[in-house]
């Protein structure tokens, strides 16, 4: 089995390295922040030009920016965006939901409904979530999926930032992503996040993914495949495949289907701490920790299973483009065909409800 290299790089996009702080001057920052705030923070409000070429460089806090949004906010914008912790939609609660394409709530970041400072703050906020090294990448996921950042995306803020318990909620078609400042307790990402790509918009994409943004994850967990034994290979391999948004823990009662991780050989088990590293690597440290620290207290991943499905296999060539690792309050699915969707629910506890579709 060979794997194909994209055909060729990502390009990058007009301006797809200038982040909200291109417009978003100093000045402006100071004022909307505050003397204090802003003096601490300036020296790391930086271009993402700037941070790709200096990644040591640390990032704002999205927490900090988040309370400032949230001062900003008229009382006719707050009562369309901001609910109460515990808002409830169709009987769940709305802050734990998650979708493939889909807004939170109707009124667009891109839209006169929010002032250019607003906007510009959003921006920011959403992409000092991630790593310097992947916001590029979210970048070209936007302009290829959406026209650009906040054109099919919405926000939605629960709780107060300046009280115990908040969540900043950004979704959009192939993005579910949040910022809590760790105030939700026993999950990471303050909840089910979710990402795809579609790069080309041809919905059916190829068996190497060209230009895929996320497909690099599947290469690795491919590689894995690739080190199994046939017997390991016999129980990894599915023929039923779930469906996608499937990403609920199981009962303490139900098994966990695939081949667990503590069965594999000690250079397999490093490779698959290679996976797991290149599923976290595109967010911040502390989201990262947070799905370590989670994982660790229910076992760590060495109780998790992994599990590769025959159907959906573009091309037939056995590099298969649905997995799945999975763990007792841990879910990291990955849909590949006909192009990427990737689900994932990380908790300490599995009894952690979520809502999905």
């Amino acid at each position: 089995m060979t794997f194909k290299k994209n055909s060729k790089s990502i390009a990058p996009r007009e301006n797809e390295n200038e982040l909200c702080f291109n417009r978003f001057s100093r000045r402006d920052f100071v004022k909307t922040l505050g003397v204090g705030a802003a003096a601490s923070l300036l020296p790391n409000v930086i271009t993402l030009a700037e941070e790709t070429s200096t990644k040591q460089i640390p990032q704002v806090e999205s927490e900090k920016l988040v309370a400032k949004l949230y001062e900003s906010f008229t009382p006719e914008q707050k009562s369309s965006i901001c609910f109460d912790w515990n808002h409830l939609k169709d009987g769940s609660p709305l802050r734990l939901r998650v979708a493939n394409n889909w807004q939170i709530t109707d009124k667009l970041v891109r839209s006169d409904f929010y002032t250019k400072d607003q906007q510009e703050m959003i921006e920011a906020i959403v992409f000092n979530i991630y790593s310097p090294e992947w916001r590029g990448k979210i970048r070209q996921e936007m302009n290829d999926d959406c026209g650009g950042f906040g054109e099919e995306h919405s926000i939605a803020l629960f709780g107060d930032p300046a009280a115990d318990k908040f969540e900043f909620v950004f979704a959009g078609r192939h993005l579910t992503v949040r910022c809590d400042g760790n105030t939700t307790e026993n999950v990471a990402f303050g909840g089910p996040i979710f990402y795809g790509h579609d790069p080309h918009g041809e919905f059916n994409e190829p068996a190497d993914h060209p230009d895929n943004v996320f497909w690099e994850q599947g290469i690795k967990a491919n590689r894995l495949y690739e080190m199994l034994d046939g017997k390991q290979r016999a129980v990894a391999l599915k023929q039923e495949l779930p469906a996608e948004d499937q990403v609920h823990f199981r009962k303490a009662e139900e098994e966990i289907p695939g081949l667990r991780v503590s069965e594999m050989s000690a250079d397999q088990q490093e490779h698959m701490e290679l996976v797991l590293k290149s599923l976290v690597e595109p967010y911040r440290q502390t989201d990262q920790a947070e799905v370590l620290t989670c994982l660790k207290a229910q076992g760590g991943l060495e109780n998790c299973r992994l599990t590769f499905y025959q159907p959906g296999d573009i091309g037939n060539d056995q590099v298969w483009d649905n997995w799945r690792l999975e763990g007792p309050a841990f879910v990291w699915h990955f849909r590949g065909a006909p192009h990427v969707h990737v689900w994932a629910n990380v908790a300490d506890d599995p009894s952690v409800k979520i809502s999905t579709g």
